[in-house]
């Protein structure tokens, strides 16, 4: 199970860099790895591309895979010399999607509540793409979050009417 994880997240940001040639991206394999080491068990990639981390088109240094996954958003970026950066966002913390579009390339910016993240120098053509599959899956995940805290809701509703009927229960008894 975990090494088609770890296929998975390459072959989705490989095959995003084939269908997207103009995108600017190196390393990848190496910032796929980043993202596999930290997927959870029952984490499923959806969908992967590659681009840069920063908010200028002249920066071609900063790499990165970007991981759309059934639990949150994750960008990896390994470090040429030692260690690597992983950037987390859940479905609860993102807040919306702005895309930018210029001569050659294009930007995808991700706010979420704490902070603004670029992934720059993406080709032109990638942007519908990429705006579709991150809405498709953050708004399903929201969807999916908001029904399961509904279900709770629930059921603690559920505990606290049966532990009322107790209590009414037990007082009927001890009043006979």
């Amino acid at each position: 199970m975990e090494e088609k994880k770890r296929r998975s997240v390459y072959a989705w940001a490989t095959r995003f860099k084939r269908k997207y040639s103009f995108t600017i991206a190196s390393r990848i394999k190496q910032h796929s790895k980043i993202i596999e080491r930290i997927l959870d068990r029952d984490e499923e990639v959806l969908y992967a591309f590659c681009g840069q981390k920063n908010d200028s088109n002249v920066s071609l240094f900063q790499s990165c895979v970007v991981a759309l996954t059934n639990k949150r958003i994750i960008i990896g970026q390994n470090r040429v010399v030692y260690g690597y950066f992983i950037t987390s966002i859940t479905p609860d913390l993102f807040n919306d999607l702005k895309i930018n579009s210029s001569l050659f390339w294009g930007s995808v910016i991700i706010d979420t509540n704490k902070e603004l993240v670029h992934i720059s120098n993406l080709d032109k053509a990638s942007l519908d793409e990429i705006e579709t599959r991150v809405n498709r899956i953050i708004t399903d995940d929201k969807l999916r979050l908001r029904a399961m805290k509904e279900a709770q809701k629930e059921q603690e509703a559920k505990v606290e009417v049966v532990e009322v009927k107790k209590e009414d229960g037990q007082n009927e008894q001890e009043e006979k």
